[in-house]
């Protein structure tokens, strides 16, 4: 990510062609799946803000964190 880059629009999820994705962004997470604190395929780890929210609004949405988060997850 570039610096301040949700400054204007707050918390969003990234999209295709995203401008505030680098190339080297995914890297610490490889290095988190070396070390065993997540996998390949789970939930995507979400910002604290949109967890506070999707808690509010998603029932059972906190079961998410029973799992360890993944690299990548379903298809929205």
């Amino acid at each position: 990510m570039v610096r301040d880059a949700e400054r204007d629009t707050g918390p969003v999820w990234a999209k295709e062609n995203d401008s505030r994705v680098t190339a080297l962004d995914e890297l610490p997470q490889v290095l988190n799946i070396l070390r065993g604190d997540m996998s390949f395929v789970g939930p995507r780890p979400e910002k604290p803000e949109l967890m506070r929210k999707f808690s509010q609004e998603i029932p059972d949405f906190p079961l998410r964190l029973k799992v360890r988060p993944g690299l990548t997850g379903p298809v929205r």
